[in-house]
């Protein structure tokens, strides 16, 4: 069937590394399937997670990455995605992630009670859905 390169890179450094047979990615545009021999595109990408799935050779396994913006680029067998910030979920400290959770439904619930137009609603809202995206990643390694 044949495989391809995925590299997930951050301000931080390169996330991920790895041969693959199928990707799926959440873009402004929809969902997003990648097989070998795409054709070449670069779309914006939701703060969402990416599922990697493995080659045969890797165990097949698939992989899962919070991806927290970024664009996604596909070009000559090879998926980058160069992300505002990005976890696998092996390195997602669960904890942290619920208690930014917590902390953004708070500032939500607050703003909205108070019509307090100091509290960023937008920065908020922005705040809980990548809590929710890691945890729902980190919930895929159990």
């Amino acid at each position: 069937m044949g495989s391809f390169i995925v590299n997930i890179v951050t301000p931080s450094g390169i996330i991920y590394d790895h041969e693959a047979k199928f990707l799926v990615a959440s873009t402004q545009a929809g969902s997003l399937g990648v097989l070998p021999n795409h054709s070449p595109l670069i779309s914006p990408l939701n703060i969402d997670a990416v599922r990697i799935d493995k080659t045969e050779a890797d165990g097949g396994n698939s992989d899962w990455v919070a991806v927290n913006g970024g664009i996604i680029e596909i070009r000559d067998n090879v998926v980058s995605i160069i992300a505002n910030s990005a976890e696998t979920e092996q390195n997602i400290d669960v904890s942290r992630a619920e208690s930014a959770k917590e902390r953004a439904e708070a500032k939500i619930q607050k703003a909205k009670e108070t019509q307090n137009h100091d509290i960023d609603l937008g920065r908020a809202e922005i705040a809980l859905v990548r809590a929710v995206n890691r945890l729902n990643v980190a919930n895929k390694k159990r």
